[in-house]
């Protein structure tokens, strides 16, 4: 079997007299990512960024929070009020160490993981004041800029970036900022953002919380609905990666089956009790597979890991990925025949989607709210199965690929048109 079955897709025809018709101030020749610190949502950025051919011409920000000890119960805060609460906490910190010192006692280092803030200083700090002053002062010189951001702890600069500078930006919201779209220039977010809005979870939300459930609204013409998430992976990356892994995928026996193991959530929760079921079934479909290859996220639970190394570690089909780098997921996607993946990520699954090889999906019964409307839809389209033991891995079956990265960046693209603006790759 051919390892990428993806056809070259066909790149937008721009005409060159409307992307200059406004010289300098009408073309896009950079961009600024604003993340929030998870690889998931920055990923969607840079993603979205690369397909509009600006990889090479970004800068990435990051809006950051306290971390450790009681930090990490307090992310449902808005930013700026959680750093102050930090900054208090480490004071009382601080100052509880100088009685205890002036008591006589060993002085012990404040750790984060008892509520001190470490590694804020050591990140690109998502500054709203710098990134208004570089634009306006940069404006003449190189034009407008594009801002691309992802996750709730974005929108306040993002929504603040757009509100001061206006004319000079054109700012993309991915992920739903759940009321108030006109604060940015276009919204990017699944379909199964607005489950919240239909009847069936209206029954399942108490009515006292639902103004605070996204959506409030349905989309209007500025949101861009995709299937998943957005991501790199698109066909120049999957040859890339295929030549780069040749020499460790080519010999392998075929077909090759990679599995992808995430790690529970609150919307899909589950444990040792899915690592056995999809341990069963993997030895079940050996017998169809020339190879098989396992790799865990980091969110994977240790005892999901030790699960699938103890019951399938010491047979001679299987390798596991040690989580040591290099990290082969690239290869896996442009070599493996066929795909097992925990139902758990939107990422993970969208990822494997963009590929057009057959994908099961294992614990989607374990999923709930929004997570069910994901798979559904995915099911309804041909893209998933659910993943049995009982399959045969070397039947092949195909569907048209999700390519929501490519035609976000298609409609990012048409909207800067009614504005006058291009983008020069």
């Amino acid at each position: 079997m051919r390892p990428i079955r993806l056809r070259e897709p066909s790149s937008p025809t721009m005409v060159k007299a409307e992307i200059f018709e406004g010289g300098v101030y009408g073309v896009i020749r950079r961009a600024v990512v604003i993340g929030n610190g998870s690889s998931c949502a920055e990923n969607q950025c840079i993603g979205l960024v690369q397909a509009l051919g600006l990889a090479d011409k970004h800068v990435l920000y990051r809006v950051t929070r306290p971390r450790g000890g009681i930090n990490d119960w307090l992310h449902w805060l808005p930013v700026s009020l959680h750093k102050k609460l930090d900054y208090i906490m480490t004071l009382i910190g601080v100052y509880t160490r100088v009685l205890v010192r002036s008591k006589g006692r060993k002085l012990v280092p404040l750790s984060s993981e008892n509520g001190g803030s470490t590694g804020l200083s050591c990140i690109l700090e998502a500054d709203l004041k710098h990134i208004v002053s570089m634009v306006r002062e940069t404006y003449e010189k190189n034009g407008p800029l594009l801002v691309v951001a992802s996750g709730r702890d974005t929108i306040t600069i993002t929504s603040s970036i757009r509100r001061l500078v206006s004319e000079n930006v054109f700012v993309v919201q991915i992920q739903h900022p759940r009321l108030q779209l006109n604060r940015f220039d276009l919204v990017i977010t699944p379909h199964h953002d607005y489950y919240p809005l239909t009847p069936q979870a209206q029954e399942q939300v108490p009515r006292f919380i639902r103004k605070w459930i996204t959506p409030r609204e349905p989309p209007d013409q500025r949101v861009v609905l995709t299937v998943g998430a957005l991501h790199q992976i698109d066909f120049a990356a999957l040859r890339s990666a295929a030549s780069a892994w040749h020499d460790v995928f080519a010999p392998l026996p075929k077909p090759l089956l990679v599995v992808n193991v995430g790690g529970p959530t609150s919307r899909c929760r589950y444990g040792v009790d899915l690592a056995k079921q999809l341990a069963t079934g993997l030895l079940s479909v050996l017998a169809s597979c020339g190879s098989v290859r396992i790799s865990f996220s980091d969110r994977t639970p240790e005892k999901v890991y030790n699960v699938i190394v103890k019951e399938l570690g010491d047979n001679p089909k299987v390798y596991i990925w040690d989580r040591q780098e290099p990290n082969p997921h690239m290869g896996h996607l442009a070599w493996a025949d066929a795909f097992v993946v925990t139902a758990d990520s939107v990422s993970m699954i969208s990822e494997v989607c963009s590929t057009g090889k057959p994908v099961y999906v294992i614990g989607t019964e374990r999923c709930k709210w929004k997570y069910s409307a994901f798979h559904k839809s995915l099911k309804e389209r041909g893209v998933i199965r659910p993943f049995t033991g009982t399959e045969d891995i070397s039947e092949s079956w195909s569907y048209p690929p999700l390519n929501d990265t490519a035609e976000a960046a298609t409609r990012v693209r048409e909207e800067l048109a009614k504005r006058g603006w291009g983008i020069r790759p």
